[in-house]
């Protein structure tokens, strides 16, 4: 039978501990949302867990996209079927960095860091052929028009072109 040593347990340990840290871009929103969260607490709140709990859940009420959906997820919102918060709160209450906690709340539900921001899309550098379908409809998607009649790539690529010096002077793209 073979025996392991401390060394070796060790050793495992080290290497178990680097293939759960996150990897680069990992978690993004867990990691965002979590820092602006924590930069809107002051320092007696910071210690508190449930004082934590209910200030996330205040936080939660005014979020968008996909932070609303972490939101969800931890049980910030009152439509959340279950909540972790604790989770979140009590490593937070611990000065714990969010990267940290997010790789916790990954092992509680690993759907929490396959949340990812949209990539905002710059018309000024990007080639639209390279762009899949589905990008090319967020695009008019954003611009709240639609592609009638659009079946072929080609087609939304058109009418984006034909749309383009109507929204490129807008600021919000």
């Amino acid at each position: 039978m073979y025996k392991l040593s401390v060394f070796h347990l060790a050793l495992l340990a080290a290497i178990l501990q680097i293939s759960l840290a996150l990897k680069e871009g990992e978690c993004e929103v867990c990691v965002a949302t979590l820092d602006k969260f924590a930069a809107t607490l002051s320092d007696s709140v910071k210690k508190d867990p449930k004082l934590i709990e209910a200030e996330f859940k205040k936080f939660c009420k005014g979020s968008k996209n996909k932070e609303n959906r972490f939101c969800y997820y931890l049980g910030g919102l009152e439509e959340s079927a279950t909540g972790i918060l604790g989770e979140m709160s009590k490593p937070l209450s611990w000065s714990m960095p969010s990267d940290k906690i997010c790789e916790k709340l990954k092992k509680k539900d690993a759907q929490i860091c396959d949340l990812r921001f949209e990539k905002q899309i710059d018309l000024n550098n990007v080639d639209l052929k390279k762009l899949k379908v589905r990008d090319l409809k967020k695009i008019l998607n954003d611009w709240d028009e639609n592609c009638e009649g659009c079946i072929e790539k080609t087609d939304f690529i058109k009418r984006i072109e034909e749309l383009k010096p109507k929204y490129m002077g807008r600021s919000d793209l």
